[in-house]
């Protein structure tokens, strides 16, 4: 639906110009009528959707997490049912890990808290990043970023992911250097992403928070320009 590329870079309104992206770009259905040929059906799909009590994503690699790339939030209908739905009410949403011979099915927001402590908040990760240099900074920044991609598709991420993230990656002077050094586009990048999540609605946190980042997007905007 390249509603993952509209998040990646910053090129959405709102969320209602995602919800519409999604259904325009996924509304086709084959017709029996004109075989091997997709036609249009929006209005099919849209009643189609109204209709989910659940939605389901199935985790089939180890390697790549929810968060490693955009496409399985792209793939994310949650907002747009309960955008369709009469009642207004969001659908259950599941994912399922395959990974292992032990398949677990869990909801959406516990996947997400998952992935955040295992990867994007865990020390041994985004030090693993870091050792790597100039691409693993902006490896940690694209996960910041498809983590508020799911908050935009499907408002299952807990406030204090984000804010845990700006205690590991701003609140710390020493790491705020260290990715500044490496990767400054990137480290701008990811302020950018602070401050869009915080904008949007998404990340709750103090005025002295979003003061820091904005002091500091000034900073490196600067240092990038060679100002």
């Amino acid at each position: 639906a390249n509603v993952g590329l509209a998040i990646e870079n910053g090129g959405w309104e709102d969320e209602s110009q995602l919800q519409e992206q999604f259904l325009t770009r996924k509304g086709f259905a084959f017709n029996a009528d004109k075989p091997g040929m997709m036609e249009q059906q929006a209005d099919l799909f849209k009643s189609a959707l109204s209709k989910v009590d659940v939605t389901f994503q199935n985790l089939d690699s180890s390697e790549i997490s929810i968060t490693d790339v955009s496409h399985y939030y792209d793939s994310d209908p949650t907002k747009v049912v309960q955008g369709l739905r009469n009642d207004g009410k969001k659908p259950m949403s599941l994912m399922a890990d395959t990974t292992t011979a032990n398949a677990q099915v869990r909801t959406l927001s516990e996947t997400v808290r998952l992935d955040a402590r295992t990867k994007l908040l865990n020390p041994k990760f985004y030090e693993g990043m870091l050792s790597t240099g100039y691409e693993g900074v902006r490896e940690i920044q694209k996960r910041l970023r498809n983590t508020m991609g799911w908050s935009a598709t499907a408002g299952e991420v807990d406030n204090f992911v984000f804010e845990d993230a700006n205690s590991v990656f701003i609140e710390d002077a020493e790491m705020q250097q260290r990715l500044l050094d490496t990767n400054p586009n990137a480290f701008r990048d990811m302020v950018t992403t602070f401050l869009e999540a915080n904008g949007r609605g998404y990340w709750e946190t103090s005025e002295e928070n979003i003061e820091r980042l904005q002091e500091l997007y000034a900073e490196v905007e600067d240092r990038i320009e060679g100002v």
